[in-house]
């Protein structure tokens, strides 16, 4: 079973994603593949740095996260030549990771912008992670330090609430205390490992 697994910023997926992980699944997560990939020394870096400068690096020689989402999450045409970068090269490591599990094993593949790639079709079965807009900003300022007009950019190059609730088989609703959501996701997966 293959399952896709998606949800805005600060909705809580990474979350769900570790508790899905806690009950069996296999995890692949995209953000850490894309991270991985324009690690120092690799040839994703060298094609970043070739397409932006060399002024999105550190001092260390590291990609600077924060300077490149800057750019890219204010400036759609910016994003789109990183994307063109990154997300082949994930690609091809999400092929490996999944030939690498066992044939019964239900795979989650946690991707941020499964909507916006056009992916969801692609799986199974489709788990968006969903919270309202005010409590995702409030997430952004209050846990990650953003300014809220920072949180609202990222708010706004990512699909709309509708269009990833359009594309679930189920939605978790991450409103609640911890305790809900992991009942909310021992739930669903019972529903996904049961067919």
């Amino acid at each position: 079973m293959r399952v896709g697994l998606t949800g805005g910023v600060a909705s809580g997926k990474s979350t769900v994603s570790g508790l899905l992980r806690e009950l069996g699944a296999v995890v692949i997560d995209a953000d850490q593949l894309a991270r991985e990939v324009v690690e120092r020394g690799t040839p994703g870096l060298a094609r970043v740095v070739e397409e932006f400068g060399e002024g999105l690096l550190t001092p260390e020689g590291d990609l600077d996260r924060p300077a490149m989402g800057r750019l890219v999450f204010g400036d759609e045409q910016a994003r789109r030549r990183l994307e063109a970068i990154v997300h082949p090269l994930v690609f091809e490591r999400y092929a490996e990771a999944e030939a690498a599990a066992g044939p019964d094993d239900l795979v989650v593949h946690d991707i941020p912008l499964l909507v916006e790639s056009g992916r969801a079709g692609d799986f199974d079965a489709v788990v968006v992670v969903d919270a309202p807009r005010e409590l995702q900003l409030e997430r952004m300022v209050a846990h990650r330090g953003w300014t809220r007009e920072d949180a609202e950019s990222r708010i706004a190059a990512q699909a709309t609430r509708e269009q990833r609730r359009a594309v679930a088989t189920y939605v978790v609703d991450n409103i609640g205390s911890l305790e809900d959501l992991r009942a909310r996701v021992a739930e669903v997966h019972a529903r996904l490992v049961d067919g």
